[in-house]
């Protein structure tokens, strides 16, 4: 097991729990931020299998109704290219990902006044971000969530009942865990709560904006970590394992109980 996003903790019987595709949520029409600037730090500290050179059609990520099946995104020759940067050095892109533009705002927060209530509460005021995904509950059902980040914490709103579900503050964010692959699942990892695992079609916007955000506020440099297996808190007790695998058809994904 690669380390790098681990923590320590009694391991117990596994239980595996597996994804199946959705297509990309709609986001509504967005009012422009300023775009984060690029990061161009590529690490080195990283574990796992090596990424192919794959790219996909599909930005697939799991349907919330559905625990049974895999992730897999079906390749195509036509979106097969050799000379894409990866994310990072690292992760493999789509070539609907590398070229697409930032945005920051696609859900019109000023439009959506729950939303303008939470961060007028919260004393925050610059939205960076603001997107549906899919948020993985300790129990292994995936719920839809609104995510904001602005540039001192992370909010995880219910869009159905406008109810804020966390609040994290930026400095509690230890580090970010992806894979290598082309895949959509993002975990953020918070050793003094319990941590995040979520599936979005702009995790590599989402990850820029923390970094970038971060370093503004603190001077400090998140870390950004790729292995194609990966541990994170569901709970304060509870530890689940994430397991990538490329296979014929796509990106295959595995979420196990330790």
């Amino acid at each position: 097991m690669d380390a790098s996003c681990a923590r320590s903790g009694k391991s117990t019987k596994s239980t595996n729990f597996q994804t199946s595709p959705l297509p990309p949520s709609i986001s509504s029409p967005a009012l422009p931020p300023s775009t984060s600037p690029a990061m161009s730090r590529y690490l080195s500290n990283r574990g796992g299998t090596q990424a192919q050179k794959v790219r996909f059609d599909e930005e697939a990520i799991p349907d919330e109704d559905e625990v049974g099946g895999t992730l897999k995104l079906r390749p195509s020759d036509s979106n097969i290219t050799e000379d894409q940067e990866p994310f990072m050095g690292v992760k493999v892109r789509r070539k609907a990902s590398i070229h697409r533009d930032y945005i920051g705002d696609y859900v019109d927060v000023p439009s959506r006044p729950y939303l303008m209530r939470i961060l007028e509460k919260q004393g925050d005021k610059k939205v960076l971000f603001a997107d549906t995904v899919l948020k993985f509950t300790s129990t292994g059902k995936m719920k839809r969530r609104i995510l904001l980040v602005t540039d001192f914490a992370i909010y995880i709103v219910d869009p159905e009942s406008g109810a804020l579900k966390r609040r994290i503050a930026l400095a509690a964010v230890e580090k970010l865990c992806l894979s290598e692959l082309s895949d959509n699942f993002l975990a953020i990892i918070i050793p003094t709560e319990y941590d995040l695992l979520m599936a979005s079609t702009r995790k590599t916007e989402i990850v820029t904006i923390l970094v970038d955000a971060t370093k503004s506020q603190s001077d400090y440099e998140l870390d950004v970590l790729f292995s194609n297996r990966f541990e994170y808190n569901a709970t304060s007790e509870l530890v689940k394992e994430v397991q990538f695998e490329q296979v014929e058809a796509g990106v295959k994904t595995r979420i196990s109980r330790k």
